[in-house]
């Protein structure tokens, strides 16, 4: 019993149970049952006696964690007073926790014992369920990344820039889109090889990177083809001077294994406000940037062409390579 409590007939605490005392950490023997526990049932006796009439006592300590006990008592023969067996009952978890007791403080028999095993058990499962968890969601979200990603550029994809695209007319926000196809980029690939290709895709993509903002995206939606979404702007000056920027970084040659790979960019563009968008299908906007680009083939290659919601084309060339 390393929870009995042996009180004699005035209340005094004659003996304890190595756990008690572990718990109480001052010394039991001597002291006054009222100056170390607080009773709450029964809430009133008038002798020690009377908690042999209680079926269930309940008591906690007064000093903080102030922890709880449930328990019984039994009169002892004679005048010597009353023996009271305790328990955690249901806060056995939090005694252990405030006490840092182990099963040495329990009695074998103690069904405590096996609800602690039962709970390091269930925490050993929780942990390695939420562990699992966790790794299926960034499996999960490893997976959706991959799936809206460029393999070769790391930009976004197809999809990706569809669903942007859709969340923009959704949202009815102002923005610009851009689609650029690159020039004399089959001749790269017939007369260097497409590991060249690949190569000149890549630069390609990180000229574009560098040439937007932060919360632009660029995505490769094809072959040597590529869109970039502009959210925010509704005015043709914004795509104008992205344009020039990405027309003047591409002047600078691209080199594969020392070898000058040329190739120039053409591009067309759309922009909102989106409102004005807002009730046709992304393949209609797509259908007008593409007009624009076609636009800009027609007129000599490496050049901007801008189309405003009123129809209007505005037209940016950097000079030739």
């Amino acid at each position: 019993m390393p929870m009995f409590l042996w009180l004699d007939v005035s209340g005094c605490v004659r003996g304890a149970g190595p756990t008690l005392q572990k718990l109480v950490q001052q010394p039991l023997v001597g002291s006054g049952f009222h100056s170390i526990f607080g009773l709450r049932r029964p809430s009133v006796i008038y002798g020690i006696r009377d908690l042999i009439y209680a079926q269930r006592l309940r008591l906690s300590l007064l000093a903080p964690p102030h922890t709880s006990f449930k328990g019984t008592a039994v009169p002892l023969l004679g005048d010597d007073g009353v023996l009271l067996n305790l328990s955690f009952g249901y806060a056995v978890r939090d005694a252990v926790r405030d006490h840092g007791l182990s099963d040495t403080d329990f009695a074998a028999t103690d069904l405590a014992i096996e609800l602690l095993y039962l709970a390091e058990a269930k925490s050993a499962v929780m942990n390695e369920v939420t562990k699992m968890a966790a790794r299926l969601q960034g499996a999960k979200a490893k997976a959706e990344e991959e799936a809206l990603t460029d393999a070769l550029t790391g930009l976004g994809n197809r999809r990706a820039m569809e669903q942007a695209l859709d969340t923009l007319l959704r949202d009815q926000r102002d923005f610009a889109l851009i689609h650029l196809d690159l020039d004399y980029f089959k001749q790269v690939n017939d007369t260097l090889g497409h590991a060249a290709g690949d190569h000149v895709l890549t630069q390609v993509a990180r000229v574009l990177r560098d040439n937007v903002r932060g919360g632009d995206q660029v995505t490769r939606v094809g072959g040597d083809e590529f869109v970039i979404l502009l959210p925010g702007v509704g005015r043709s000056a914004p795509v104008e001077r992205i344009g020039r920027q990405i027309l003047t970084s591409m002047k600078t040659p691209i080199l594969f294994e020392g070898q000058e790979c040329k190739v120039g960019v053409s591009m067309g563009a759309v922009l909102g406000p989106s409102t004005l968008y807002s009730g046709r299908q992304a393949e209609g906007l797509m259908s007008e940037a593409d007009r624009a680009l076609y636009a800009s083939k027609h007129a000599g290659r490496e050049r901007l062409t801008v189309i405003a919601p009123s129809g209007t084309e505005t037209e940016v060339h950097v000079g030739p390579l």
